[in-house]
């Protein structure tokens, strides 16, 4: 439409195209109920407080309007599902942008991973920006599937869906000048630049945001949070299957904080979407828990919108993209009607999108392994153990007792220590680390997955050495994905032959798949809610404080493998 052409509609001079009529409008600035149509011409809201004639009209009567939910960071790929499956999954939720890091297929699969990701965002539904991963391999102490440097982020930076760089995972390489950090830093100063500094502060946090990074999504309380905000960082509440921060940050965010606080999920799977939601869910338990009303529809609309410079939403207003959610309660946030870009989001706006291929199959090329290769060897029974903190991808740096017997120091399931092994699967090198972890309460068989952020090499807990070699190379039967082994077979699996990280299946489809995983780490012994999703990140070796990967145990704070 042209710019006339909206014009006129917006005077009331000729129709709008479509008119949203008799609900009230939550105007996310003031606060105050707004009464009248909002009318709408193409993408573009064009008027609201008044009487309109449209060409469509839909009655709306009891209906809360308020502006669609921004994601403020996420990895689509945690979700299990395509861009496109996922796009069906939340956006009838209310979820009309998504900002999106894709660093766990572009840790497979490098650029071309970012380019399918691109490429699905000018067809979805709801509006995915694609922010380029900053850190492709996230340190030098695992093995990737591929590196990016400055030039190759470059050559992808004018897409239209990319706003500047995703989350600066390496810290330390920032505050300390690392070269490729600072080639990336001076690539895109003056754009946006996305953080990741968990527990960062004083002289080091300074130094950290003098960079020119500015939002953070790491924190997990309330101290840290203000900290980064008074140092002039938005601050984004993550709630996602692992990461569970919602909590301890809800007393921050208030009508003063909320212009500066947004919401983001970063790793949610289809299992929590299915049953508590997505950042519908986040709403209603930030309101349950006290929060201001408004605060809570500011910090998932306008504030989101103004931290990552997206102008032109946030808000329902003349000029603003038509991005629209109809509730009939503010606090229970069930979304009715949505509309992105103008357009009633159902089965036959889905049906209208223009499906691509997937990129990264058969990328799964991990050695053989046997029951000898989970071995530890070792001789003083001091032992480092990973502590799991369930909710948190923080892990703590245990030590203990682990008396050898034949050079071997084995799983003792009555201490809750397991074995935990990264084998390399993208056919580099055949790396196979050996340590222990404590918290998943394994009492028997194994499980194992291709998803392990951000290398994504092969990362399996097990107390049976026979079901960890089992599980592991089943692994590469199926192109990646999720598996449990018990008694010598495998009882349970999630194939994810996209990267090794993503199903070809429907999201409903992954979640009945999950509830039977679920089920089976269970029969196993394990407690975790999610044992998976941990699973993953005991392999990221940018969370304190210690972490696996190929290359051995790492010790975060000191970053260097031990």
């Amino acid at each position: 439409m042209t710019l006339e052409t909206r014009i006129q509609q917006a005077r009331g001079d000729m129709p709008a195209d479509l008119v949203l009529r008799g609900a009230k409008v939550l105007c996310v600035v003031t606060g105050e109920y707004i009464a009248g149509d909002v009318a709408i011409c193409d993408d573009t809201i064009v008027g609201i407080g008044a009487e309109y004639d449209g060409a469509r009209v839909i009655d709306l009567h009891g209906q809360i309007l308020v502006p669609g939910f921004i994601d403020t960071h996420l990895h689509i790929e945690s979700s299990l599902v395509t861009p496109f499956e996922f796009d069906r999954c939340v956006a009838p939720r209310g979820v009309t942008t998504a900002i999106c890091d894709p660093h766990e297929i572009a840790n497979v699969a490098g650029s071309a991973g970012i380019r399918y990701f691109q490429d699905a965002a000018t067809r979805t539904v709801m509006d995915i920006r694609v922010n380029l991963s900053s850190c492709v391999p996230s340190t030098h102490m695992e093995t990737a599937g591929a590196a990016l440097d400055a030039q190759d982020l470059l050559a992808l930076g004018d897409h239209p869906s990319v706003i500047g760089l995703a989350e600066f995972m390496n810290f330390p390489g920032v505050i300390h000048r690392d070269p490729g950090c600072m080639a990336k830093l001076h690539a895109f100063a003056g754009r946006h630049i996305d953080g990741h500094a968990p527990l960062l502060s004083g002289r080091d946090l300074n130094a950290y945001v003098s960079a020119g990074i500015r939002t953070e999504h790491e924190s997990t309380t309330a101290a840290e949070a203000r900290e980064k905000l008074q140092k002039g960082l938005r601050c984004l509440i993550r709630e996602g299957s692992v990461s569970k921060d919602m909590v301890a940050l809800a007393p921050l965010l208030t009508p003063v904080t909320a212009p500066y606080m947004c919401l983001c999920t970063d790793d949610r799977n289809p299992l929590d979407i299915a049953e508590h939601g997505h950042l519908d869910h986040m709403i209603r338990s930030l309101i349950a828990m006290g929060c201001d009303t408004l605060a809570v529809y500011r910090a998932a609309s306008l504030s989101a919108a103004e931290a990552f410079g997206l102008k032109d939403r946030g808000q329902i207003a003349p000029g603003k993209r038509a991005d629209i959610v109809a509730v009939p309660d503010l606090a229970a946030c069930r979304a009715g009607l949505v509309l992105c870009g103008g357009r009633v989001v159902d089965d036959a706006a889905f049906a209208a999108r223009d499906v691509i291929a997937p990129v990264a199959r058969d990328s799964v090329r991990a050695p053989q392994v046997s029951a000898h290769n989970f071995r530890h060897a070792g001789n003083s029974p001091e032992t480092p153990v990973i502590g799991i903190l369930e909710g948190k991808i923080i892990t703590e740096h245990l030590r203990k007792q682990i008396v050898p017997e034949d050079g071997d120091k084995r799983p003792d399931p009555a201490r809750d220590l397991a074995r935990v092994a990264v084998v390399e699967r993208h056919g580099k090198n055949g790396n196979i680390a050996t340590g222990f972890v404590r918290g998943f309460g394994m009492t028997s068989g194994a499980i194992a997955a291709t998803v392990a952020h951000d290398h994504h090499n092969i990362v399996t807990v097990g107390v049976d050495y026979d079901d960890l070699a089992v599980a592991v190379n089943r692994l590469s039967d199926i192109e990646g994905g999720f598996v449990v082994a018990q008694g010598g077979r495998i009882v349970a699996e999630l194939p994810l032959p996209v990267a090794g990280l993503m199903s070809l299946d429907s999201y409903e489809q992954v979640h009945a798949r999950l509830v039977d995983l679920r089920s089976a780490a269970k029969s196993l012994g394990v407690t975790l809610e999610e044992p998976f999703l941990q699973l993953a990140f005991i392999a990221l070796p940018v969370i304190p404080h210690l972490k696996i990967t190929d290359f051995g145990m790492v010790d975060v704070d000191r970053f260097e493998v031990i």
